[in-house]
């Protein structure tokens, strides 16, 4: 399978990358001219790119038609996630983009164990560990990663601006498969997940999103770990929408 690349430099049947993705191409992996990778857009269309030229940090195509990338989910999905404790937020990040993520946006919350500490210089490691499993996986997009919410007020914010806000609560709510697919004529496109860290979320929390539109959500008898809960939810929605088929 050809490799995978990123670029917003494509247009008139030409491309151009640089950048680490150029030395990755042409000095980790030897690109030579009439090679040919894949090369994604930000907008989920995939293009079959020949390699023109090779310059120092520069690599020059040309392209075929863009396709829409089969990959992508007809959902978008932002996984709201607490912010947990010990490097979880990178398992977090790898495994969600592989199941199709959209956004993925840390929150600190009342029971947090973790506290904010160098969190721009922690979202450009997040930010590549993303971008690495969006091209290990397939995917058409570089899902997003954001600077953490500094709290669960903002999170509750940003919740009127999906057509379905699923709040998932340990103390219980409605089952899933009860909310989704939805209704056949008017499916929910734009999705929120929120999940919370090791502490959970307290009753005011689950209060403040019900209050922002949210659904409350139950996952069944078991407590599921905070690293665990947000790709079990990721995966049983992209199934309940048809997007694991």
């Amino acid at each position: 399978m050809p490799h995978r690349y990123f670029t917003t430099e494509i247009g008139n049947g030409t491309a151009v990358l640089t950048g680490a993705d150029a030395h990755h191409l042409a000095d980790v992996m030897r690109g030579r001219v009439g090679d040919t990778v894949l090369l994604c857009d930000a907008n989920a269309v995939e293009y079959t790119g020949t390699i023109t030229a090779i310059q120092p940090g520069r690599v020059e195509f040309t392209v075929t038609e863009g396709l829409p990338s089969a990959a992508e989910p007809d959902v978008e999905v932002t996984l709201y996630a607490g912010y947990p404790k010990q490097g979880k937020l990178e398992e977090i990040i790898r495994h969600s983009v592989e199941l199709g993520v959209h956004r993925v946006v840390p929150f600190f919350s009342r029971y947090c164990v973790a506290a904010p500490k160098k969190e721009e210089t922690k979202n450009e490691r997040y930010t590549r560990i993303a971008a690495e499993a969006a091209k290990q996986c397939g995917r058409g997009i570089l899902p997003q990663v954001s600077l953490p919410l500094t709290d669960f007020s903002a999170v509750c914010r940003e919740l009127p601006d999906y057509d379905l806000a699923l709040f998932f609560y340990e103390c219980g709510g409605v089952p899933l498969r009860s909310l989704l697919p939805g209704d056949p004529a008017h499916p929910p496109r734009r999705i929120a997940l929120i999940t919370g860290s090791e502490g959970g979320f307290s009753a005011e929390e689950a209060a403040a999103a019900a209050a922002a539109g949210a659904r409350t959500v139950g996952l069944g008898p078991r407590i599921l770990r905070c690293e665990t809960a947000p790709l079990a939810v990721l995966a049983a929605v992209m199934t309940l929408t048809g997007n694991l088929e």
